[in-house]
């Protein structure tokens, strides 16, 4: 999900100046900055807006903006004056704009800059001053210079420059104020400060929103405010008559005045504002009075939202507006009211069925019934969300619940989206931020987990709102992880499992993605660039080399604890990797970093006790920079004869790992013949990421995404390898394991199948991996006729998919509540799926009727 800090930023209050200012630009570790030059005590004037969108057709307004503010007591000249503009890189000032004129006290000047060629975009109001300046959205610097002379500096060297009055960085901006920059800019939206705030933080002082140009007027005074005899009061009306049956406010464009109790209010993290319901509604639906109508509505003020309070009787005045699908009273008057009002029920109700039973019920105070289970937790350690599914199980993948464009797959997209609302936290606040990383995270806390597929029990009232195109229950005030408990309004259930289930069999064989295991660190590299945490320390390489694990030692020991847990918790005899280093791509040997995890694994479990399968004699001349693999348990199974990798489909496999095979027997061996062999072959077929080469990589819409023609060529490439090896081992127990990066009734996973494979992860119930709030299976074994007769028993370990990724190694030290521990959970992104066999000769076999009650996870 893709989500903005909030676009609302009308200014109303006055300003008190902030004087300090630093300039600071990103880099892989912290970088301390000098002071830049402080605003002139007699001049001080900010960039307060920045509009990079009305030079494009489709823009809000015809014009390119930069609005000034001025927040003192006494006019400003700006003679003599410029506003000068950057690249996103903060390398040169490719333009600038002289100015002329004065700013009066309290009031804005509007600096109009390019205009586009479309005609039907509204006018600005009439500049103060004229320029000509195309800005850009994605990311550029403006800046407020006390002269003409062209700057001529970058990053923190313009700290240095003692005309510089004020400065922004938006979007992908190198050069701003503060932490980070502003958020970008768009042909929709602008950014502007939030009530002239100066905390000299571009990123905590400027949120994105709907352009408000606004000059100085042409009198140079400040409009006045009517009187009420010039303006009167609006007639008093109903929040239900705001609201309406539909999914628009009747009212909308309208001055209102409307009462009602304030349930939930917002003074810090964005949302500016409250919301009010009409006193004495809420309770039992069947006692509701405006059905079909909402009786509460978002009250959009942020100086208001500083004064009220939760059980406030409040009247206000404003506009009546549809902001992004949320009806809004825009307000700007209010009074807390000294007459007593009938308190708030919170309404009792499940999940509505319908939108507009949803909208019926937009802004009002909720006591949720029925079953909620999280379905997302990626973005609870970004916004503080944690998405939810109405009913007892996560959202599914639509090629997981049917084929690609079929009625149950289109079934399932319907109901994802019936089903889907998110849990908020009361803000818009990016906790990825360096603004705001030492505030420890809502929801998320080290100790209670909150894991996809977990219950959620409601222990206090939400408010349903609508907001970045989603509906979410927002609680009564901002929760951060400071707040008390009694404002977090839901607990998660603990689904964690210490270990796998039992599968039985007398070999158990595993499939596990370790996500980018390398050894070779980035710090052993030239050119690598890191993913860093709040202080500015390497995590994780981010690119710029062929490394792609951890950025030095420590960082790669969080990650090799986590997966060694992993592998020895997981009981298997045999476990097949995926995405390893291939160390060969650094000059090593082949296989060095496979050989490292098998050391730690016996620093682990006592010497021994693992080891690895060499690789083959022969090997691909081009291959990737990740691999596959295999470790086994010396004391349960043992490998028959070398390794094969798969060398003569090259064409098949230029965009992915080719397939390994090896021969295990318990260890041992049963007998001296290949009766008690299984063949095992480990695969990483071709991501929906980047394009591949074939006409039928192309994104076709239905719900396979990208590169399914490569997948479908390796599934069809890895069957004729599988027949080979199996013919040369004389054994027709053949497992194919591992990421095939497409689920469970995608086109790859159905040529397998009709190749006379078993997919066995859909007899767990459970899945591999977790994407858009989705689950399915991107993992799998799928077992051989001959193989299925000694299959015992399956599971999926969801010790991973189900984890918020703030656990993992990657993310340490993200956040002011360190998250990471030693234990398994979260030590990849994929589940590994284990799959037990009896390859006794004449044993018992699942497939003959001794499951799924074998498996003691499936005896109910």
């Amino acid at each position: 999900m893709t989500r903005n800090p909030s676009p609302r930023h009308r200014r109303r209050t006055a300003y008190s100046a902030v004087l300090a200012t630093a300039l600071a630009v990103p880099s892989v570790a912290a970088v301390v900055v000098p002071a830049a030059a402080e605003p002139s005590l007699d001049a001080p004037v900010l960039i307060d807006e920045v509009y990079g969108g009305g030079g494009n057709n489709g823009g809000v307004y015809d014009r390119d903006f930069v609005e000034l503010y001025n927040p003192g007591d006494e006019p400003v000249s700006l003679d003599g004056w410029s506003v000068q503009y950057g690249s996103a890189g903060g390398t040169t000032w490719s333009s600038q704009t002289d100015l002329t004129g004065e700013i009066p006290a309290g009031a804005s000047f509007l600096v109009a800059q390019a205009a586009g060629n479309d005609d039907s975009q509204p006018d600005l109001p009439t500049p103060d001053v004229e320029g000509g300046i195309y800005m850009s959205g994605s990311g550029a610097e403006v800046a407020l210079v006390s002269s003409t002379d062209r700057l001529d500096c970058s990053g923190a060297a313009c700290a240095e420059v003692a005309d510089l009055v004020d400065l922004v960085g938006w979007g992908s901006a190198n050069t701003y104020l503060g932490s980070a920059p502003a958020p970008g800019t768009s042909n929709s939206v602008s950014v502007a400060r939030v009530d002239h705030a100066h905390t000299v933080d571009n990123a905590a002082d400027f949120v994105t929103g709907t352009p408000t140009p606004e000059n100085s007027g042409s009198t140079g005074e400040p409009t006045p405010t009517p009187s009420p005899s010039q303006d009167p009061a609006p007639e008093l009306v109903t929040i239900a008559e705001i609201q309406g049956t539909g999914d628009a406010s009747p009212l909308d464009g309208q001055d209102v005045t409307t009462r009602g109790v304030v349930t939930a209010a917002y003074p810090t993290g964005g949302f500016n504002g409250f919301t009010l319901q009409t006193a004495g509604t809420g309770g039992d639906p069947a006692d509701d009075e405006t059905p079909g109508a909402s009786d509460a509505v978002f009250v959009y003020s942020w100086a208001a939202a500083q004064e009220v309070e939760v059980g406030d009787h409040v009247e206000v005045t404003g506009e009546a507006t549809e902001y992004y699908d949320l009806t809004q009273v825009a307000a700007e008057t209010w009074t807390v009211l000294d007459e007593p009002a009938e308190p708030v029920e919170p309404t009792v109700t499940g999940w509505p069925a319908t939108e507009a039973e949803r909208e019926a019920l937009e802004n009002m105070l909720l006591a949720p019934s029925g079953e909620f289970t999280v379905t997302d937790n990626y973005s609870t350690n970004y916004y503080g969300t944690v998405g939810l599914a109405a009913g007892d199980g996560p959202l599914v993948q639509p090629t997981t619940a049917g084929r690609p464009g079929s009625d149950e797959a289109a079934a399932q997209v319907a109901e994802n989206a019936a089903l889907a609302v998110q849990l908020d936290d009361g803000s818009s606040w990016n906790y990825s931020s360096a603004s705001r990383a030492d505030t420890p995270l809502p929801w998320l806390n080290g100790t209670d987990p909150v894991r996809v597929g977990a219950a959620v029990t409601f222990t206090g009232p939400v408010v349903l709102d609508y907001r970045y195109s989603a509906w979410s229950f927002q609680p009564q005030q901002q929760l951060t992880g400071d707040s008390p408990d009694d404002v977090q309004p839901a607990t998660f259930e603990n689904t964690r499992e210490s270990s796998p289930q039992d599968v039985g069999g007398d070999v158990r064989v595993a499939t596990f993605n370790v996500l980018n295991y390398f050894t070779t660190t980035g710090d052993q590299l030239e050119g690598c660039s890191y993913y860093t945490d709040r202080a500015g320390d390497p995590i994780s390489v981010r690119g710029g080399c062929l490394a792609r694990g951890a950025a030095d030692a420590e960082n790669l020991q969080r990650q090799q604890t986590k997966i060694v847990a992993a592998i020895s918790d997981l009981g298997a005899d045999v476990v097949a990797l995926e995405e390893i280093e291939n160390s060969a791509a650094f000059g090593k040997d082949r296989d060095q970093a496979l050989s490292d995890l098998v050391d730690a694994l016996n620093a682990a479990d006592g010497a021994g006790t693992w080891a690895f399968v060499p690789s083959p004699a022969e090997v691909p001349a081009d291959e990737d920079v990740i691999r596959n693999a295999f470790v086994y348990r010396t004391a349960g199974a043992e490998p028959v004869g070398e390794s094969r990798i798969l060398t003569d489909a090259p064409e098949a496999f230029q965009n992915a790992r080719e397939p390994l095979a090896q021969v295990f027997q318990p260890a041992g061996g049963k007998t001296a013949a290949p009766v008690d062999d299984v063949v095992v072959i480990t695969n990483h077929f071709k991501s929906k990421g980047s394009l591949g080469p074939w006409p039928g990589d192309v994104d076709a819409g239905d719900g396979q995404g990208r590169n399914n023609e490569s997948r479908v060529r390796q599934a069809t490439a890895l069957v004729e390898f599988a027949d080979e090896v199996a013919s040369d081992a004389r054994t027709d127990r053949v497992l194919l394991v591992g990421d095939f990066n497409a689920y469970e009734q995608e086109d790859p996973i159905v040529v397998l199948a009709e190749a006379g494979y078993t997919d066995l992860g859909p007899t767990t119930g459970e899945y591999t991996y977790s994407y858009d709030g989705q689950v399915g299976s991107l993992d799998h074994v799928l077992a051989s006729e001959g193989a299925m007769d000694d299959v015992t028993g399956a599971d999926i370990w969801n010790i991973n998919a189900y984890e918020p990724v703030a656990n993992e190694y990657s993310r340490y030290n993200y956040n002011a509540t360190i998250l990471y521990d030693t234990s398994p959970f979260r030590s990849s992104d994929h589940d590994p799926l284990l799959v037990g066999l009896d390859l006794a000769p004449g044993a018992p076999s699942w497939a003959n009727g001794h499951g799924p009650g074998g498996n003691p996870k499936h005896d109910d």
